[in-house]
């Protein structure tokens, strides 16, 4: 896996974390919803790619 790659997923994972928690501060609905879609997603993606790279090593 790349640095570039194992970056851009935690930032995303990171990003959504922050969307999750401005949007119970401001009780809305749809950003805890997509907050924690983006959450998922980013640590879907680098458990993936860790998975894919595995059995090169």
């Amino acid at each position: 896996m790349t640095v570039r790659w194992e970056i851009d997923n935690k930032v995303q994972a990171l990003k959504g974390w922050v969307r999750q928690r401005l949007g119970r501060a401001a009780a809305t609905q749809r950003h805890p919803v997509a907050g924690k879609t983006d959450r998922v997603v980013g640590n879907l993606e680098r458990s993936g790619r860790k998975a894919k790279d595995a059995p090169k090593h």
